[in-house]
This record gives structure tokens, C-alpha cells and sequence, in this order.
């Protein structure tokens, strides 16, 4: 497995006592047995906006919250894992800012897609345009180009502001390739064990299709990719937020993939205190995942449970959400709305929050989440059982900024003695050091109000049982002697 099959934390730079060096500070003070899977930071490099993923370059930290060598310090002792957006890049960057100087005389102009490489005279059809997974309203900006200021459409998938800050990159160019090239050496100089390629679903645009994860040019991309980082020897992690089987095929693949379902899943599974949807997913999925419940965007809704879910039952799981202060990111583009008119993208808001912070249903999720296969991500929120942030969303004007509070030292110090904090840390400690969860995973049978999950390997088991009536969690166990304990979550 990349990294260790153990519990890895979510963060930004500077969300846990505000900057790379006292994240260090945090992380071998208090979390050097909680972290034993590694650091996914979230994009530490200079950004002209959407927090960090909208980067200037990777060749360098932004100066506020430190320099490679921090980064490079922290990977000391945590495998970190960090972000390459590999479809796009800032508008302040060197390369697009020289090509609105030059326009098509830039040394840089071939790293952009101007329209003119996806329609013959660069005016985009409305015909194709219906058929496009759209992010924003359309996907192009209008640039002026130089003295003359000629007006130039170029693509860009993301962005509120129009123009976009984040500007599409032509993977097709050798040009962008050799950029690429240049940027995973830098993260192999510095300790960085394995990229998640961002938004990568975005990157091959074609007329007549979607423009997301466009078959097979999409994993001839990706294989050449893999090819880069094996020569590194980086490990991958493709980003996508699309149908499952969308995923599933990435993973037949053998590339490690995200499980965007199960946070939706075991939410639904505590909020109806009914198991069988959970279980039968848990049967079936493939293990080669990365699993979370929380991140810096919102709990997955569409498209990731596309043809998972029953939009009646849906709505009212979302209701709930939102009665308990979450907010609703929606779908734009009708044809990856549910047939009804459903369009809920993402669910923002805290775990802790969605759950009514109420500590041991928070704690029997989790469980689920550290016994489903695969890697486990914490986000720092949620490590701290943080509550809902709605002034930092109501000042940004970001919803998504309700669930990324920024912690100070006297705050994780606070958060760290919190009951439901501690108890989560033990149940992580378990998670980490038990041998079986190296063996053979197990559904076992339950009841629709129950839980009931197993590992063994060789002479060592654990099963979790959960009472969805009461959230009461707890975990058998055979220690090194053979003996058997009960261990209440």
C-alpha cells in the first residue's frame, strides 16, 4: 500500500497553529502516534485564490507559511501526500501572465487551450456547449491580449470570477508535459510521497462528449502519469467526483481511488439508524480506496451516488443536515441532476455538526470508516470534532469555509482534551497498531438497527458491533495472548 495502512490526517498549511512549522510543532507533539499513515496538505503553494487551488507554481512554498525545507521536515517523520492541479493553473501565474502580454508569440502560449484548438474558428457552439459537465456558467474566459487587447477565449473549467482565476492546461502539450516533468522531480526532492492529481477528470477536452473523464484518452493520460511518478517511485492518486462506476474502472486499472461514497453512506446509515445499505455497499466495493467522512469540500452527494440512492430518501437526509446548520452546494448542468429535479452536489458542514454532535454517533462513524478497507484520511476538523465555522463562511462569502476553521495553538490545545477527542484518539490508536486490519475483511451478518464488520489475520481478529439504537460502538479483540477483551468505543 502507498503510505502505511494507517490513519492519515487532512490539512491546510496553516490550519493548525498557522503555518508549516508549527504543523510540525503539532504533529510531533501531539499527534506522532494519531498520524502514523502521513500528512495530506492541502496545496501549500503561492494561489491567487479558491484556497491554495489555484496555484502560481509548485516550484515554490508560499512564503507565509514556510519553505520546502519545512515541507521537507515534516516528511521527516510523516509520509506526505500534496495536491497537483493538474488541469489548470492561476491566472497570476508567470506562464499565463506573460501570455497576455505576448498572446500567441508567449514561449507559453501552448501551455493554454484558446478555443481555437477545440473549435476551427474559436467561437464555441452551443450545441457542444449543452453537452459539457459544466462547473460555472461556461467554460471559457475572455481575456484582452497585449496593447492591441485582442479578446481571447480560453478555457477554464473552475471559478467563480469570470474572468477565471484558474486557467485550463493543455496536457496534449509537450510543453505542459515538460512542466509536469519538472514539478514531480521538486516533489521527490522534497520528500513528498504520493500526488493526488486534482480535478483530473477535466483534463482531455473533446468535442461531442461530457469533457469529464473522456474514454480512453483520459487513461493514456493517466498511464503516462503513472509511468512519471513510478519513475520517481510517487504514488498516485487520481481525484474524481463522478458515478462510481466511473471510479470502479480506475481502480481495475490498479490506481488508487477515493471513496467518495461512504461518507454519504454511513451518514445516512446513523441519521436512519439502518445498516443495509451500508452493508451491502461494503460487500461489494473494492478496497484499493482512500476512505474519508470529511474533507475541504462537502460531504458527496451527485455526482458520486449517482444510481446509489433513492432521492426521496435523499432529501430527507439532507433536510436533517441542513435543520443541524449544514449548507448545499448544487449541481449547475441538468443532465447530472437526478430525474426528479434533485441536484444536491455536496453537503457542507462539520461530520461532528451533521450528526447533531452528538459524540457517539460521531464515534460509531468513524468506526465504520476505520474498519471499511483502505486508507483512512482525517480531516483536521474532524480530528478536533469541530462544529460548524459560520463566520468564517459568512465572512469569506465561501460556504465551504463553515467546515475550515483555522485553529490556533490555545484551540487544539482545548480541542485535544475534549472527551469525544480522546476517545476518537484511542479508537485511532487501535486502528493503527492492530495486525488484522492487514488481513482478511469480513461483513458479518446483522441486523437492519446493527453493525457488524470483521478483520483477521492469522490468530488475531477484531469485530466492531454498533446498536444504531443507541450509537453504543464497541470492538472485540484477541491480544498477543491469546486473550479475548471487549473495548467500549
Amino acid at each position: 500500500m502507498p503510505n502505511h495502512n494507517q490513519v492519515q490526517l487532512i490539512t491546510y498549511p496553516d490550519s493548525l497553529g498557522g503555518d508549516l512549522q508549527a504543523l510540525n510543532q503539532v504533529l510531533t507533539t501531539h499527534l506522532s502516534d494519531i498520524c502514523k499513515g502521513g500528512v495530506h496538505l492541502l496545496p501549500p503553494f503561492p494561489s491567487s485564490g479558491d484556497r491554495g487551488f489555484a496555484p502560481l507554481s509548485y516550484l515554490e512554498i508560499e512564503p507565509k507559511f514556510g519553505t520546502w525545507e519545512d515541507v521537507k521536515t515534516i516528511g521527516e517523520n510523516f509520509d506526505i501526500l500534496i495536491d497537483l492541479m493538474v488541469n489548470h493553473i492561476s491566472q497570476k501565474s508567470i506562464y499565463f501572465q506573460d501570455f497576455l502580454q505576448k498572446g500567441q508569440t508567449s514561449d507559453y502560449a501552448d501551455f493554454f487551450i484558446t478555443l481555437d484548438k477545440i473549435w476551427t474558428d474559436g467561437e464555441p457552439v452551443q450545441e457542444d456547449l449543452n453537452k459539457i459537465f459544466l462547473r460555472r456558467e461556461k467554460p471559457y474566459s475572455t481575456f484582452q491580449i497585449g496593447e492591441s487587447e485582442e479578446e481571447q477565449k480560453v478555457w477554464t473549467t473552475f471559478g467563480k470570477e469570470d474572468p477565471s482565476e484558474q486557467i485550463d492546461l493543455d496536457v496534449h502539450s509537450e510543453k505542459v508535459k515538460q512542466l509536469l516533468e519538472e514539478f514531480f522531480i521538486n516533489f521527490k526532492k522534497n520528500n513528498v510521497k504520493t500526488v493526488r492529481l486534482d480535478a483530473v477528470g477535466y483534463v482531455i477536452k473533446k468535442l461531442g462528449t461530457s469533457c469529464f473523464f473522456v474514454e480512453p484518452e483520459i487513461y493514456q493520460f493517466l498511464d503516462w502519469m503513472k509511468e512519471l511518478a513510478d519513475s520517481l517511485d510517487i504514488e498516485l492518486l487520481p481525484e474524481v467526483h463522478a458515478e462510481y462506476t466511473t471510479q470502479y474502472k480506475l481502480a481495475k486499472r490498479g490506481f488508487w481511488i477515493y471513496d467518495f461514497i461512504l461518507p454519504y453512506k454511513v451518514l445516512d446509515t446513523m441519521i436512519n439508524r439502518s445498516s443495509d445499505s451500508l452493508c451491502a455497499y461494503l460487500k461489494e466495493r473494492p478496497s484499493n480506496q482512500y476512505t474519508m467522512l470529511d474533507c475541504h469540500d462537502g460531504i458527496p452527494v451527485l455526482p458520486d451516488l449517482n444510481g446509489l440512492i433513492d432521492t426521496k430518501a435523499a432529501k430527507r437526509v439532507v433536510d436533517i443536515c441542513v435543520e443541524r446548520g449544514a449548507n448545499l452546494s448544487l449541481i449547475l448542468s441538468d443532465e447530472h441532476k437526478e430525474a426528479d429535479g434533485f441536484d444536491v452536489h455536496q453537503i457542507g458542514g462539520t461530520y461532528y455538526s451533521v450528526l447533531g454532535c452528538d459524540d457517539n454517533a460521531y464515534l460509531a462513524a468513524r468506526a465504520i470508516q476505520f474498519f471499511a478497507p483502505g486508507i483512512p484520511q482525517v480531516y483536521y476538523v474532524g480530528l478536533l470534532a469541530g462544529v460548524n465555522d459560520y463566520a468564517a463562511a459568512e465572512e469569506s462569502g465561501e460556504i465551504r469555509e463553515i467546515n475550515r476553521h483555522n485553529y490556533t495553538h490555545e484551540e487544539i490545545q482545548q480541542s485535544i482534551q475534549k472527551e469525544v477527542v480522546q476517545r476518537l484518539f484511542k479508537l485511532i490508536r487501535f486502528r493503527n497498531e492492530y495486525p488484522a486490519f492487514h488481513g482478511e475483511f469480513e461483513v458479518l451478518e446483522s441486523a437492519a438497527d446493527e453493525v457488524h464488520l470483521s478483520w483477521k489475520k492469522a490468530d488475531k481478529y477484531c469485530t466492531l458491533f454498533i446498536d444504531l439504537k443507541t450509537y453504543r460502538s464497541s470492538i472485540e479483540y484477541i491480544d498477543d495472548e491469546g486473550k479475548v477483551h471487549q473495548y467500549i468505543i
